[in-house]
């Protein structure tokens, strides 16, 4: 993973509230976070909202759910004093930054993004034909743009998501960044430059735009983010100059692509709570020896003495997330030969697996008793979220000539 995302250091990324979580959702999310919490600027939210646009006929765990995965991620490491978490309907200004980017979105947009009819036909038993659903990708775009986030950490089945965003902040943008003194303010930007930052910094627009040098458009931005004495406002002013656009209101966010392991459910399908397939991050060494003992193995491997194939094992593919190369190698050989048995393999998965949850089941203890503790770190998280989530929407009212005063 890159750690240059240039001035702005500020990454964002939630989960649907879905409570407890498992393996999959550590290793495909939180492992990363952990990380990226020491080095960006992190926003983690839990987007409730978002549970609502498949299951809002029955809210009655929505709550729960809540503070179950705010319990895991404390639990695995995410640190509320390096990131901000905080719960995406204690900041209302989400529903507002939607609602005013619902009147400028075409509707074509909204019905192109794959999983729109992915999810209608996975989701059949469920009544899906609402606005909610619809325009969840555009919930989710305002989640993002709300923070001015510079990167999105996602897989790369998720960047159509990310690029539906740009589409929408760039047209935001177009439509309302011009503001009617922009070129004087621009002028004003420059001269609080003073000559010796100006004077490249207009060498670097010349050449931009005459030619397109992108070297030329990098010094520019180099010049501009590093300025110490400019506003935030008159930053984005000098960069939509420089690149020869009006004011940036949202930011157009980069994909942080993520490298994600493949984390095979028990039976060998993506791990997940509808295919009754996980171990859950706070499951007991009992329960993860049992299941692990139960999964299925090469269906080749009738008898003990038969050789197998590991392609063709569920188990290999625990084993290329938890074993070293030595142990691969000695599951490779002793599975093709038959010179160990399904059980001898599954068990350093099984070790593996229970060194890795015990920790984390440990501080969600901690945690899961002092409620009060876990409370006070969303309510905190989520009103700096919201202090954030005001200035955008200051921005925002006063580009589309809403601020009444």
């Amino acid at each position: 993973m890159s750690t240059t995302i240039g001035a702005n250091q500020r990454v964002l990324s939630g989960m649907r509230s879905s409570g407890r979580l498992h393996l999959g959702n550590y290793h495909g999310a939180l492992k990363n976070w952990v990380k990226m919490q020491h080095e960006f600027e992190c926003f983690f939210f839990v987007a409730d909202w978002h549970a609502l646009t498949t299951h809002y006929d029955d809210t009655s765990q929505i709550e729960t759910d809540v503070w179950e995965m705010v319990i895991d991620w404390l639990a695995a490491g995410v640190n509320p004093k390096q990131a901000t978490i905080f719960v995406q309907s204690m900041v209302p200004e989400h529903a507002e930054l939607h609602l005013l980017l619902s009147m400028i979105t075409p509707l074509s947009w909204l019905e192109r993004v794959p999983t729109y009819k992915d999810q209608q036909e996975k989701l059949k038993e469920r009544d899906l034909s609402t606005y909610g659903f619809l325009g969840y990708p555009l919930l989710q775009a305002s989640d993002i743009l709300m923070y001015k986030a510079a990167s999105v950490p996602v897989g790369e089945d998720q960047q159509v998501h990310v690029e539906m965003t740009r589409e929408v902040a760039r047209r935001f943008n177009f439509i309302y960044g011009r503001e009617p003194d922009f070129e004087e303010r621009v002028a004003k930007a420059i001269r609080n430059m003073g000559g010796k930052s100006a004077k490249p910094y207009k060498a670097a627009r010349k050449a931009y735009q005459e030619t397109g040098d992108e070297a030329a458009l990098a010094r520019g931005h180099e010049l501009v983010s590093t300025h110490g004495s400019l506003t935030v406002a008159d930053r984005e002013r000098l960069i939509a100059h420089l690149e020869g656009g009006g004011r940036q209101i949202l930011v157009e966010p980069k994909t942080l692509l993520t490298a994600v392991p493949k984390m095979p459910g028990l039976d060998g399908q993506k791990m997940s709570k509808s295919y009754g397939n996980t171990i859950g991050m706070r499951e007991e060494n009992d329960s993860v020896q049992q299941k692990i003992k139960r999964m299925p193995t090469d269906p080749a491997r009738v008898r003990r003495t038969d050789p197998g194939d590991p392609g063709k094992c569920p188990v290999w593919d625990f084993h290329k997330i938890y074993s070293d190369a030595e142990t691969r190698e000695w599951v490779d050989k002793g599975c093709r030969s038959a010179g160990i048995g399904c059980l001898e393999c599954k068990k350093p998965i099984i070790d593996a697996v229970i060194a890795e949850i015990e920790p984390i089941r440990e501080r969600a203890v901690i945690f899961a008793e002092n409620h009060d503790l876990v409370k006070s770190i969303v309510q905190e998280g989520s009103e700096k979220a919201r202090a954030e989530a005001r200035k955008t929407m200051d921005d925002v009212r006063q580009a589309m000539k809403l601020n009444y005063s």
